[in-house]
């Protein structure tokens, strides 16, 4: 019986090779398929389109939020100037520069701001005045609303006594809480506002890393079970359980988030949060999985403003759009921090700019 020579073929082997290499083609598709259908789905980075810029002469957008018809007010963390009034800026739907005005009695360090559910008054955290001023938003005539305990930004005493409004949300009773960055501290007040008193505090709301900012954006579940505190210079979300009411134990809830900064939680009961120092918005669902990372850094345009996202900080989604801020932090500006991802880009920008991101549908 005459053996094959080495190498070749029978006829039965033809049909199995040729089904083997059919096959790795039709692997090869569904991979592509795979990888497409993740590019628009949670991992499309979609082109920031410039939506709206600060008016000559203010820089640092920090706040933002949205009145009944639309329109959009920002605030400025312009540390660029010390001693200046903080400055409100106003634009229409379409991103038309309405106005701006000088907030009376602030520190040039603001933060978040919000109009209050009950009363619509406008509501505007002083970060550099450790106060939460009431604003009419037409004048910048301001009064305190709530006083915080400490002493102000940068005076000179240990850093973990500093006063530092920075986030602030509501419940469904109208109470406020504001989060302060230096003293670890979740702060709540009455609708009424006043003095504020300590909802929590906790070590997982300081900084122990880089930058020195802990407790950041802060937002309650859609069922106000569970608060969401960002710790900034730790890179993680902090979750609050809420029980009759009043703080649980804070625990760690996800690591690694590169600066959170703004978050809010949708209809869907999705966490979205701004990751300052990646350039990026992270959408997480109700367990900490990951579901989305949206925008990115390119460059500056000709006029000097940023291209995608550059150090964000405040967002508002509006139907399919997401709406944020360019807040362009260079960290050198502090002598004893050292520079972060983006300081030599952000020292760059002339113009600073809101944008607006496509929102892809998420994956079921």
């Amino acid at each position: 019986m005459c053996s094959r020579a080495k190498g070749s073929i029978s006829n039965n082997e033809v049909p199995a090779r040729r089904y083997q290499h059919l096959a790795a083609i039709a692997g090869s598709l569904v991979c592509m398929l795979w990888i497409f259908q993740l590019h628009a789905y949670a991992w499309d980075r979609s082109t920031a389109i410039t939506f709206a810029a600060l008016p000559q002469g203010s820089a640092h957008p920090e706040g933002m939020t949205t009145d009944s018809k639309g329109n959009f007010y920002v605030t400025t963390w312009d540390y660029d100037h010390p001693g200046q009034l903080g400055h409100l800026i106003v634009f229409s739907p379409e991103g038309k520069f309405l106005r701006l005005v000088e907030i009376a009695g602030s520190s040039n360090l603001l933060c978040e701001i919000r109009f209050h559910p009950e009363t619509g008054d406008l509501l505007v955290n002083d970060f550099g005045g450790k106060q939460v001023l009431k604003v009419d938003p037409l004048t910048g005539a301001s009064s305190v609303f709530i006083s915080i305990p400490g002493e102000k930004f940068l005076s000179k005493v240990p850093r973990a006594a500093w006063a530092t409004p920075n986030g602030m949300t509501f419940d469904r009773k109208g109470n406020i809480y504001v989060a302060d960055s230096f003293q670890g501290t979740v702060w709540r007040t009455g609708h009424g506002g006043g003095a504020a008193t300590p909802w929590v505090k906790s070590d997982l709301l300081i900084s122990h890393g880089y930058p020195s900012l802990g407790a950041n954006g802060l937002t309650f579940d859609r069922s106000e079970t569970v608060l969401f505190v960002g710790n900034t210079g730790n890179d993680t979300i902090v979750r609050i359980p809420v029980v009759n009411g009043e703080a649980g134990k804070p625990e760690v809830f996800i690591n690694g988030v590169n600066g959170p900064d703004g978050m809010f939680v949708d209809e869907e009961d999705r966490l979205w949060v701004v990751a300052n120092q990646s350039d990026e918005i992270v959408v997480f669902d109700k367990t900490g999985k990951v579901l989305a990372k949206l925008g990115d850094f390119n460059g500056l345009d000709d006029s000097g403003a940023p291209r995608g996202l550059l150090f964000p900080a405040g967002m508002e989604k509006i139907g399919d759009s997401l709406f944020v801020l360019n807040l362009a932090v260079d960290g050198r500006y502090w002598k004893q921090f050292a520079q972060n991802v983006i300081g030599q880009w952000a020292a760059q920008v002339r113009v600073y700019n809101i944008v607006r991101i496509p929102i892809p549908p998420f994956p079921k």
